[in-house]
Parts: structure tokens; sequence; C-alpha cells
């Protein structure tokens, strides 16, 4: 055993990958033509994972906050780069905004939780607790904010007519988006509330798992998870309206007229 936990070899990961094969050929034999995606993404996964690990080993060796930030950012970068993706429209300035709201909500989220919360013992770039901390709130905040995104620009769009008679009888640019607003971050920010919910009591979610297997006491590692549930509502909630109040900013011009025209929906 290595560090409370049991070691794998690329032969136990061979064996695991057999599950995978077999889902493979069920698709073949009932024809739902996923087969192909399934092996794809299996590869794919485990190149990225390959790379990842290759990756950390160096960066948990290097001495000082570089290395650290470095990766950190590349992370954070595309995790809004990928939110906007997953969203069935686009506006001008959409990207940018996004990376812009991702790394500010992820980071400032993380850093609470490494110098306020945790405490960790040394610097507060430790990567054995920063990048793993950063990791998960991004990829949860990319999920809240891709929703967003995609549930404001489809408000704004479907709804302009509503939006409109409200900026004709006085309102402001605020009071006329707050139903678009509204809605947006409210799906953003519905399925990590669903995921503390049934935390528990349907799953034993992967941080306490993790520790679990690493040989952690479950008391503590119920602690550990419910922190991480915490950081990852509070990275979700700072994202999903950041997204949300850029889109808002996006589609107005400066004389608070809704220009619906710069919204464009992605070609598949």
């Amino acid at each position: 055993m290595v560090n409370g936990t049991v070691p794998l070899g690329f032969g136990d990961l061979g064996l695991a990958a057999l599950l995978i094969l077999g889902i493979a050929l069920v698709d073949l034999v009932l024809r739902l033509g996923l087969a192909r995606r399934i092996l794809l993404a299996t590869l794919r996964a485990s190149l990225q994972l390959a790379l990842l690990g290759w990756i950390l080993t160096r960066v948990f060796q290097a001495e000082g906050p570089l290395a650290v930030l470095a990766v950190a950012l590349v992370m954070g970068s595309l995790a809004g780069v990928e939110a906007v993706r997953r969203s069935s429209r686009v506006v001008r300035g959409i990207y940018a905004s996004s990376v812009a709201v991702m790394l500010t909500s992820s980071f400032c989220v993380t850093a609470y939780g490494l110098c306020v919360v945790i405490d960790t013992p040394g610097p507060w770039y430790a990567p054995q607790y920063a990048i793993p901390l950063l990791g998960m709130i991004l990829g949860n905040t990319l999920t809240g904010i891709s929703l967003g995104l995609d549930s404001a620009l489809e408000g704004f769009d479907r709804d302009r007519e509503e939006v409109e008679l409200y900026l004709a009888h006085g309102a402001t640019r605020s009071q006329a988006a707050a139903p678009v607003v509204r809605r947006a971050a409210r799906r953003g920010m519905i399925p990590i509330l669903n995921s503390m919910i049934a935390v528990g009591v349907i799953s034993i979610p992967g941080m306490m798992t993790g520790q679990i297997l690493a040989g952690e006491s479950p008391g503590q590692a119920a602690r550990y998870q419910l922190f991480i549930l915490f950081a990852i509502a509070g990275g979700v909630a700072l994202g999903t309206l950041g997204a949300v109040y850029a889109v808002r900013r996006l589609v107005f011009d400066e004389r608070d007229r809704l220009r619906t025209d710069r919204i464009r929906i992605r070609r598949s």
C-alpha cells in the first residue's frame, strides 16, 4: 500500500477497461450508435488524465507558486472557453467575459478555502491542496456558467418584446432585464443545489470516497466533503451570477437598447 491506498498498475486498469469494452459490445448489439463515441471518450479521458498526472508530478516537485499559478490559469481559461462552447447561443465578447468570470469566481473561493477554512500547513500555494480544490470548483462552476449563459441569451432573444415593453414604459436596463436574469441565475445554480440535497443519501461523493480509500476516518472525510460542497456552491453562485450579468451588459448598448441582433445561434 502507498499512503493508505492500494496501488493500481496498468494491468489493473486494463481489467477495469473491460467494463467499457462490454458497454461498447452492448451498444453494437442494440445498435445505439454510441460505440464510436464511447471508445473515443475513453481514449480521450485516458490521454488527458495521463497528461495531467505527468504535469502535476512536476508541479508537485517544483518550488514556489509560479508552477501552481500557471496550471491554475490554464485550467481556469480552458474552463471559461468550454462554458461558452456548451451554450447554444453566443454574443460578441462572451468568451473574454466567461474566462474573466471563471477565473475570478474560482480563484476567490479557492483562496478563501485555502487561507481561511483549511489554513494549510506551509505556503498557501501548496499544490496538493490548491490544485484539487480549484479543479473541483472549476468543474462545477463550468456547468453553472454554461447553463446561466445559455438561459440568459435564450431569454433575451425569446423575450425581446417583453423586455422592450418594459424599457418603453420607463424601466431601467436592470429592471427590464430582471426576469431574464433571475431565470438564468436559478437555472445555473439548480444542479449544485440538487447535488447537495442528494449527497450522502443516494451516493458517496468523490472527495469523501477518496479520503476513505486513503485511510482517513469517515467522520473527517465527511467534514472535508462538506467543506468542498460549500466551496463549490460558492464558486457556482459567483460564477453564474457574474456570467448572467456579463450577458446583460453585452446585449444592451450604451443607450440602454436591447440588441438581440448581437446574439447568434451556434452552429453544431
